[in-house]
């Protein structure tokens, strides 16, 4: 069959492409028809303009030309011998990628989307997946106070589940409008400037105290240096974003206030979770999954105030360039395939 595929094709270069889509499927998989997927503004945008320098390696997994996305929501249409996680005419969610048509392969996670969850807020949720990693790894405090560094879609979104789970929660975002978006979410504290009155406002804020968990969802170490010096004694750092550029600093400053201040840093990067588990208390990303979409149900994380912008797939240059140098407008894009 004949589909549309989003390609990468070089360092600031996307199209949408045609190719031929082989519907037979393995015992494992499921072949499923795209309604809409979401774009990553973190991963996606890095290799698309080449921040990650992968992308300019062969044999990488994003390596041009690159398939970008890996957050999509579609129709099963067939589905091999041993699936058991879905059936056909099931609308379900999947890491796949931006294309009218996809083979998915249910050990790679594959889940039914609940009827009352449009098909375009699922899709979006996959923002919310990668966030959840914070609250997935953290040791919380009763009443923690948390301070999340960054209030793109996955930093906005970590912090509306500490808040769920009942911390005291500072959104930290130099641009007003991140800002302004995020108290519409219902956070219930933000503050931006220079990173001394950033400290300070923390400081004064948590009485003196700072903050027992400091989340960097930007992805840069200059953040994470930030985040440290607003750290509480016996806190922990989340590295929630992936670093990608290099920085220079003092790598002693780092080590000895982790040392003297006994400061735990952890890794969010949400790939270390088993896919599966069929133990309660072992996390995994379908129970991850299920979790995000547990919460859009009962009206506890605000995804939809962050989608500015429903696109057709062919238009998928101006969605990435909108995201990349106009922030403020393109705050969330979710291609509609249904337009094709």
């Amino acid at each position: 069959m004949e589909i549309k595929q989003v390609v990468v094709t070089g360092q600031n270069a996307v199209e949408l492409q045609t190719f031929d889509l082989n519907e037979q499927v393995g015992p494992d998989e499921v072949l499923i028809d795209t309604e809409y997927t979401f774009i990553s503004a973190g991963t996606e945008l890095a290799n698309y303009t080449a921040k990650d320098a992968n992308v300019l390696k062969p044999g990488n997994w994003n390596s041009y030309p690159w398939k970008s996305g890996y957050a999509n929501v579609g129709i099963v249409r067939k589905t091999g011998a041993d699936v058991t996680k879905a059936k056909v005419g099931q609308r379900v969610y999947t890491f796949g990628k931006h294309a009218s048509a996809i083979i998915a392969n249910q050990q790679e996670l594959l889940i039914e989307v609940p009827a009352d969850i449009s098909p375009a807020i699922a899709a979006s949720s996959r923002m919310a997946g990668v966030a959840a990693t914070s609250i997935i790894l953290s040791e919380i405090p009763h009443h923690a106070w948390v301070a999340v560094f960054g209030l793109g879609m996955v930093g906005n979104l970590a912090a509306q589940m500490f808040q769920n789970l009942g911390c005291r929660v500072i959104g930290i975002e130099p641009n007003e409008h991140r800002r302004q978006l995020a108290d519409r979410c219902g956070l219930t504290t933000t503050i931006g400037g220079s990173n001394e009155d950033v400290r300070e406002q923390i400081k004064a804020i948590t009485g003196g105290k700072l903050a027992h968990i400091t989340v960097d969802a930007v992805g840069h170490s200059s953040v994470v240096m930030q985040a440290l010096r607003s750290t509480a004694t016996f806190g922990q750092i989340v590295l929630l974003g992936s670093p990608r550029v290099p920085v220079e600093g003092n790598l002693t400053e780092l080590l000895s206030a982790v040392h003297v201040r006994w400061i735990t840093m952890r890794g969010g990067l949400e790939w270390c979770l088993p896919v599966y588990s069929e133990l309660p208390n072992v996390v995994s990303l379908h129970s991850k999954q299920q979790l995000v979409f547990d919460w859009i149900r009962e009206g506890k994380l605000a995804l939809e105030p962050q989608i500015s912008h429903y696109v057709h797939p062919g238009r998928i240059k101006e969605a990435y360039d909108g995201l990349l140098h106009e922030p403020e407008t393109f705050t969330g894009v979710v291609l509609d395939w249904k337009q094709l």
